[in-house]
């Protein structure tokens, strides 16, 4: 006897937690929420500085690869991504961030209407419990604890300082009227412990809400359609090949590699390209997997003999073991620490109309992702380009679900992305190179001697990487023959199925991904309740 309910969500990252969590807020909605992952409600994924555990191994990580990028002198790339409830949420640097106001009017200018910011900021509010600002862009009471950090790192005080130096105008909220501006970023925590999207919309509710089951190491393996209507998900579970059936909808929410892989494996995808793998087309949708986007990303290192800096050595070490005390005492202190405490946004020219960069400052050296380790403590700051330009996508490598797909972001593909990065090097650069940044640095770790244009070029493409917002791969539009789902985020040419995440991002917004994820899924459950009480 296959389980039936209304509602089957595939994937309990950022978009399907919330979506999953609304849903079943009504006792009649019967939800069921499949994740590959664990429960991811331990210690690792609760204390902020054990992100450094996860992020560059397989902890609660798919630890994807990218295909070898000629725009990157043909190096693989790494693409962390979250496994477990609360997917990228539960590994992530806990940075709230909306993007900018104007990428969301992009968004609705593109043929989406009900996308603009105006359309948008009621769901950022709904979701939002921020302990810091309200009025009219903020609100209290959601499931997404936002809060300052408790780190307590004089060091924020010290990056604030260089931003004065460097001219740059420092900002206190970066979700507000303006976003131009540095400062220190707030973060999804509550009493200094992470919160994920899964500990603010699944967790409470998994013992009390009969109508909505949650199932773990569920992997799904393929989408089941009678004729072109979503009815259910096939999935394995430990060694069972196990089924599962929706009433209503079958909601992908796997994020943007995984989401268009289990479409394309269920026969939605360019069907010349899935007929190479041996899987039946059920619907020809040539954008299924097209329109990757991500941030590039580079980052400045330093080593450094400041105490309020975490590294591998015998003070680091000391360190951190005394920190771990004060984290079980207080929840404070450096094991509050998401890392990148400091950063926002700037402009490389000043006739921009938007900060084309953002910048991540860390209470720590970072070299390849944290995966190549040097003795010694130190900082370091990541430059993003917010908007590239360069279009990759993600493929099937073969039919089988349990593989990884082909991941290709074509980072740098695009030679004004290049530009825009070397513009970036230098603007960070000029806030490296104050007095208070400079005091702090003993040894450059990537950047001495880069002085010309060549220079900056030829690192940027021995050194770019992602930044981990990867959207787009099943964009929303119309009237636009590679758009995978309308404006209510259902899959053009079919029935029962909708997805909700980081994909149907059309364009990539300007800043941090899991915010505006959360978003999507608040605003989806909104759409489909409106269609249930139209119905």
């Amino acid at each position: 006897m296959t389980d039936t309910f209304d509602f089957v969500v595939v994937g309990a990252g950022s978009g399907g937690c919330a979506v999953a969590s609304r849903l079943s807020e009504d006792p009649q909605t019967s939800v069921a929420l499949l994740d590959a992952g664990g429960s991811n409600d331990n210690w690792v994924v609760t204390t902020p500085g054990a992100l450094v555990l996860m992020v560059a191994g397989k902890l609660n990580n798919w630890a994807f690869d990218t295909v070898p990028q000629p725009g990157l002198n043909g190096r693989i790339g790494y693409q962390p991504r979250g496994k477990g409830l609360g997917g990228s949420s539960a590994i992530n640097a806990m940075v709230y961030i909306r993007g900018h106001r104007s990428d969301y009017d992009q968004w609705a200018s593109l043929g989406n209407p009900g996308w603009s910011y105006a359309d948008v900021l009621p769901y950022f509010k709904r979701s939002e419990d921020n302990a810091e600002f309200d009025g009219d862009y903020h609100g209290k009471g959601g499931p997404l604890a936002v809060n300052a950090l408790r780190s307590g790192n004089p060091i924020q005080q010290t990056f604030l300082q260089a931003a004065r130096e460097a001219q740059f105008r420092v900002r206190e909220d970066f979700n507000g009227e303006e976003q131009e501006g540095l400062g220190i970023y707030q973060v999804t925590q509550k009493n200094g412990e992470r919160w994920s999207a899964a500990r603010g919309y699944i967790h409470p509710f998994m013992a009390t809400r009969s109508n909505l089951r949650v199932e773990t190491g569920a992997h799904a393996t393929r989408i089941l359609f009678e004729g072109k209507r979503a009815v259910g998900v096939e999935y394995r579970q430990g060694k069972e090949l196990k089924q599962i059936r929706a009433r209503r909808e079958v909601i992908v929410s796997s994020g943007g590699f995984q989401t268009p892989q289990l479409l394309m494996l269920s026969g939605v995808g360019d069907s010349a390209a899935l007929a190479k793998h041996g899987i039946e087309s059920v619907h020809h949708l040539p954008g299924v997997g097209q329109n990757l986007q991500d941030h590039p990303d580079f980052i400045f290192a330093y080593t450094s003999d400041d105490p309020n800096f975490t590294g591998i050595s015998f003070g680091g070490i000391a360190r951190i073991f005394r920190a771990i005390g004060q984290y079980r005492r207080e929840r404070r202190g450096p094991m509050t620490s998401n890392f990148a405490e400091c950063g926002g946004f700037l402009k490389t020219h000043p006739e921009l109309g938007v900060p084309d960069i953002q910048l991540h400052f860390g209470m720590a050296m970072v070299d390849d992702h944290g995966r190549k380790r040097h003795w010694g403590s130190g900082f370091s700051c990541h430059v993003c380009l917010l908007r590239p330009k360069s279009r990759g996508s993600v493929t099937l490598k073969n039919a089988d679900p349990m593989q990884a797909p082909l991941i290709d972001p074509n980072f740098l593909g695009e030679v004004d992305d290049l530009e825009a990065m070397v513009a970036g090097f230098k603007t960070t650069r000029r806030l490296m190179e104050t007095p208070a940044l400079r005091a702090l640095q003993k040894e450059d770790m990537f950047t001495s001697g880069i002085d010309t244009d060549d220079d900056i070029r030829a690192l940027l493409r021995a050194r770019v990487d992602t930044v981990y917002h990867p959207v787009g791969t099943c964009k929303m539009g119309v009237d636009d023959p590679m758009a995978v789902v309308d404006p209510t985020l259902k899959v053009h040419g079919l029935d029962g199925l909708r997805v909700v995440d980081a994909s149907i991002m059309p364009t990539l917004i300007g800043g941090n991904t899991n915010a505006p994820t959360i978003m999507i899924g608040e605003k989806a459950a909104d759409m489909i309740r409106a269609e249930m009480r139209a119905s």
